[in-house]
Formats: C-alpha cells, sequence, structure tokens
C-alpha cells in the first residue's frame, strides 16, 4: 500500500480531518501548513469508495479553458515530511472524515501506521467554544498514556458526548500502544467562518513540542493578526455582541490562564531557539 524509498526514521503521525473535528478549518489548516514548509511528499491514498458517500463528500471538478478538467475524488491521502536538522520523519494524515465503515477506516489507518513505524501520534482538531478571539486560543485534550500529556503541560479536557474520527482513531492508537495526543483548539463560536489562522497558530505550537522540531511560521502569524483585527472590527459595529465578547474577556481573564504558565513560558522559550536554530 505505501510506497517507501526507505525507511523512516523515528516517526511521528500528525493528522486532521475535514468536516465535524475542524471547526473553522484550523486543524487541517495546520497539517496543510505542515506539509508545505516541509515538503511533504505523498506516499499513498485510501481508496475514496469504501469510506466515503459522493452524494455527502462531493468530488470537485474545475473548468479549464472551457474543458473539464480531471475530477477529485475526496479521499485520506498520507505524505511524509523530514524537518530540517530533526533527525526524523512526520507522516501527515489528511482528508475528509469518512462518512460510513469507520472500523475499516480506522484499521486501513492503523495499518499504516504499523507499516511506517510509526511510535507517536498527534490527532489535531478544532471546536466552537464560549472562547474571546482576543484572547490566546485554548488548546485542551487527552493523552495515552495520561503521563504524556502531563509531562508537556496539556490541559485535560473532561468532554464527554459525540466523537468524531479523531477520537475512534485515537482510541485505536493507544491500544496498539502507539503514544497518542488529541488537542483541540477552541474556535470563537461567534466567528465561526474558516479559516482560522489564530487556531492553527496555538495547534502548530503544540505539534512543535510534541514533534520536537521548529515549524516554520511563514504568513500565518500576520494572517493571525489580520483575523484578529479583521472580527474586532466586525463585532464592534454590533453593541450585543461587542457586550457578549466583552463578558467573555473578563471571564478569561479572571481564570488561572494556562498560557501564563511558568511551564507555557518555558515552552514558548523553547520554540524560539528551536526557530532560531533551524534558521
Amino acid at each position: 500500500m505505501v510506497k517507501l524509498t526507505r525507511e523512516l526514521v523515528d516517526p511521528v503521525m500528525v493528522a486532521a480531518f475535514e468536516g465535524w473535528n475542524d471547526a473553522g478549518e484550523a486543524a487541517t489548516l495546520a497539517v496543510e501548513h505542515l506539509a508545505k514548509v516541509w515538503d511533504a511528499r505523498e506516499l499513498c491514498a485510501l481508496t475514496p469508495d469504501d469510506y466515503y458517500d459522493f452524494q455527502v463528500t462531493r468530488p470537485r471538478m474545475s473548468v479549464v479553458n472551457g474543458l473539464p478538467g480531471k475530477v477529485e475524488w475526496p479521499t485520506t491521502r498520507v505524505a511524509v515530511a523530514t524537518p530540517p536538522g530533526v533527525g526524523r520523519d512526520v507522516v501527515l494524515v489528511s482528508g475528509p472524515e469518512p462518512n460510513m465503515r469507520w472500523r475499516s477506516y480506522t484499521a486501513d489507518l492503523m495499518a499504516v501506521a504499523r507499516e511506517l513505524g510509526v511510535k507517536r501520534a498527534v490527532m489535531l482538531g478544532s471546536l466552537l467554544a464560549d472562547a474571546p478571539h482576543t484572547r490566546p486560543i485554548p488548546v485542551t485534550g487527552i493523552a495515552s498514556p495520561v503521563e504524556l500529556g502531563a509531562g508537556y503541560g496539556l490541559e485535560p479536557t473532561t468532554y464527554t458526548g459525540p466523537t468524531g474520527i479523531v477520537g475512534v482513531l485515537h482510541e485505536a492508537l493507544a491500544e496498539a500502544d502507539v503514544d497518542t495526543v488529541s488537542l483541540w483548539a477552541a474556535i470563537p463560536h461567534y466567528v465561526a467562518q474558516p479559516p482560522c489562522p489564530k487556531a492553527a497558530l496555538a495547534l502548530l505550537g503544540w505539534v512543535e513540542d510534541l514533534v520536537e522540531a521548529a515549524v516554520p511560521l511563514g504568513e500565518l502569524p500576520e494572517d493571525a493578526v489580520a483575523w484578529e483585527a479583521n472580527v474586532s472590527e466586525l463585532t464592534a459595529e454590533d453593541e450585543d455582541i461587542s457586550a457578549y465578547v466583552r463578558g467573555l474577556e473578563e471571564a478569561k481573564d479572571t481564570a488561572e490562564l494556562p498560557e501564563a504558565t511558568g511551564d507555557a513560558i518555558a515552552r514558548e522559550f523553547e520554540r524560539y531557539l528551536r526557530r532560531r536554530e533551524d534558521g
């Protein structure tokens, strides 16, 4: 299934899925950014007919010079990247959440992970929440084993309820003794329109920690600043929304912010050093 020209070195899997798991398209934006800055090359793709209802997740086509182009079928793609100066490979998984046969789908991805020798996985997701756009994007999650997340200062979630393919795949990876972390960025629910570069940046910060590799950020910081400014401008036009945002800000500021802890400051400094060494 997988076309490899060499054995991967200590690979870490980073995965994100479009749809339910991807509010503001923050998770998939993060993986797309990694593929771009680390020059990832595709290894394989799952057979789309097995897992997608094409009336729900439709294929795409383009018309060029009056002629129909190649139809792009929705599928899950697996690529590999080698961050410079790190000494390990990163396996990137992305695609729409499957519409059916989730157990078979998970089994297929697990087979790929075993074949590639994956021993750590980072699952990315984003959800709508009561979070102000003017404050750092909260990131919560779960880790298996629990000590893995605690070692990185991950704020654990207490969520109970429906899950997506991220939760299903997390369970399968953990049962296969793969160290697995699922990260969820909180998108302000009053500005759910994608993309949300600020949330993608928050997720990439955690990817840097867990992969132990500097991530060139490119234009994402500027995009995040522009996104926040645009949202502030829009919310200022409606007094009710402005008052609501001020309430969220006050609630956030009176709570203990994980972003302001000593561990978080230390992580930021380590990221800064990685980027300097990478540059």
